[in-house]
């Protein structure tokens, strides 16, 4: 069984390097990550995008655009990526810079930001983005739920809005980062309702092996997750992802491997992911 991690980070994020340190016990830089790929048999990871131009400066709105990944200088041979856009700086250039950045070899999407940055999936200053999106035929990857910035505001991470995006871009593909959590019914109407949009499930917990020995098998916390998949019923466009360094990849699959059905299990880990990350090499 392969796995396809849908959804970590490879940023030079101060945020991530204290929640590494802090939380979760991982070891946040190349080595690390390249361990956590190999022990558990990851076949493909997807990088976020997202870069500050100060320490703890996330949101920023002078980050580059789109933003990359630049916790090394060197990658993982396992390593995908999604451009970050920050809508704060959307000109006839940078959307030439984000053109340009899906030519590489390894985008797989676009990652949007909604709740750090004060923007409507909706507004009008994403239109080019979504066009360069259905032109290339990746997915857009849009932020949903939790916020891990005090500056942030939820009501434009609350799921719900991402139903209008999905029934006025019809030819574009949508994944519901973190599937929206806490809002994860909310997040389940939108998938039973519109077959172009898809849900990662990474980040439901933050935290080391030891939180997950005990949140991680709370009935109430299971139960919770459970009833908004199954009330979904749709398996197929379920994508595994883990949000490390936030959590160790190993206890995260574990967490998984509760929650899901062993029946969809095997697609939820790895094949779901392939039918929309196109360009990540099947063999």
């Amino acid at each position: 069984m392969f796995i396809i991690d849908a959804h970590i980070h490879y940023s030079n994020i101060t945020s991530f390097r204290e929640a590494a340190e802090q939380e979760s016990g991982c070891d946040y830089s190349l080595e690390g990550l390249q361990g956590e790929l190999a022990r558990n048999n990851i076949r493909a990871a997807i990088g976020m995008g997202l870069q500050e131009t100060f320490p703890s400066g996330f949101p920023d709105a002078e980050s580059p655009n789109p933003m990359g990944l630049d916790l090394s200088d060197i990658w993982p041979e396992q390593l995908y990526f999604c451009p970050g856009i920050n809508p704060h700086n959307l000109s006839n250039t940078s959307l030439h810079h984000i053109e340009e950045a899906l030519h590489h070899p390894r985008a797989v999407g676009i990652k949007l930001y909604p709740g750090y940055y004060h923007f409507s999936v909706n507004d009008h200053v994403y239109g080019p983005v979504y066009e360069l999106a259905a032109h290339y035929k990746l997915p857009v990857v849009i932020h949903s739920g939790d916020i891990f910035s005090e500056r942030g505001l939820l009501k434009y991470a609350y799921p719900l809005d991402i139903d209008e995006l999905a029934v006025t871009h019809r030819h574009n593909i949508f994944v519901v980062a973190h599937m929206g959590d806490p809002w994860v019914r909310e997040t389940a109407e939108i998938l039973r309702k519109n077959p172009n949009v898809y849900t990662d499930i990474s980040g439901l917990l933050v935290g080391d092996k030891l939180y997950f020995e005990g949140m991680g098998r709370e009935p109430l916390i299971l139960n919770e997750f459970r009833h908004a998949l199954v009330y979904a019923a749709r398996w197929d466009n379920i994508l595994f992802g883990t949000d490390w360094p936030l959590v160790p990849m190993d206890a995260y699959c574990e967490f998984v491997a509760r929650l899901i059905p062993e029946k969809y299990l095997e697609n939820v880990l790895g094949k779901n992911a392939l039918n929309i990350f196109t360009r990540i090499p099947i063999n």
